[in-house]
């Protein structure tokens, strides 16, 4: 392909770094990147991977536009209020980059359809609120062996993931690796409905969102451009409150109940829908 004078103005400032270039550009043009909600974490990522020119953005989400969504989901408007958030979500994102194709899917996430969905785009970015939805993603894009990037927030605090266990790390390449661990490496199972707070009733700080999502499309970029460490084998944990980032390392689990060795799961699981959270870590989006 070809950049129109337009491109080349509008992505001049990528075209500048070594690391991306005109090629690098090219590469984040073609991409197809898939986000999980229309919320607190999919309006910051999406924003951005948009301006970034990522040539494919899919959006999943049913709800719509409620007012107390405004404090942080910032694809969204007073006067979308009402609305179906994934009519807003592209109204906006195609008013910052008219050269995204933004496709939407206003459903819920289900073991039905998830595989359907996701099975056009490369990289899928989950920004859900409940656990059943990301064990669901999690399990999904393991068999269909895409990359996932897990943001999660919860109060003050926010945590980051890739995961992509059909990936041999550079360091094992070779030397019979296992690949990277998946999420139920992390997090076997979802705990039990009611155990932990509701959406509505644990908080969030609105601008956690922001920071966690745009951090969610930097890890995107990055594995669209094969650049930088990866953050697969490692949990990015951000505290607001003492503005403070530590790395976890995460190892695979060889009892994992899906990536391991001997797995129980081998076909996608359906679990009770509960708007739950389990502090620290997961998502209220």
């Amino acid at each position: 392909m070809e950049f129109t004078d337009h491109q080349i103005e509008r992505y001049s400032r990528h075209m500048l770094l070594p690391q991306v270039g005109g090629k690098g550009q090219k590469k984040i043009l073609s991409a197809r990147v898939f986000c999980i909600g229309a919320g607190g974490l999919g309006s910051p990522s999406t924003l951005y991977l948009a301006a970034a020119g990522v040539g494919t953005i899919g959006i999943v989400d049913a709800d719509v536009v409620d007012l107390s969504n405004l404090q942080r989901q910032i694809l969204h408007s007073t006067k979308t209020l009402g609305r179906p958030k994934v009519e807003s979500a592209a109204e906006t994102l195609t008013a910052i980059n008219p050269d995204v194709d933004v496709r939407v899917y206003r459903d819920r996430i289900a073991s039905e359809n998830v595989m359907e969905i996701i099975r056009d785009y490369d990289i899928i970015l989950d920004g859900s609120d409940n656990f059943p939805t990301r064990f669901l993603v999690n399990d999904a894009c393991f068999f269909a062996k895409k990359t996932l990037i897990s943001g999660s927030i919860h109060r003050f605090e926010g945590q980051l993931t890739t995961l992509k266990p059909h990936a041999i790390p550079p360091a094992q390449d070779g030397k019979g690796a296992s690949g990277y661990p998946c999420y139920r490496c992390l997090y076997p199972e979802p705990p039990p409905p009611g155990l932990v707070p509701s959406c509505q009733e644990a908080g969030v700080l609105g601008v956690l969102a922001g920071t966690i999502g745009v951090l969610q499309a930097t890890e995107a970029l990055k594995e669209i451009l094969a650049i930088g460490e990866t953050l697969a084998g490692r949990l990015l944990v951000y505290d607001a409150l003492e503005m403070s980032f530590h790395n976890v390392k995460v190892r695979k689990d060889p009892r994992c109940p899906l990536c391991g060795p001997n797995p129980t799961i081998t076909k996608l699981l359906d679990y009770e829908i509960s708007c739950t959270l389990q502090a620290p870590g997961q998502a209220h989006a």
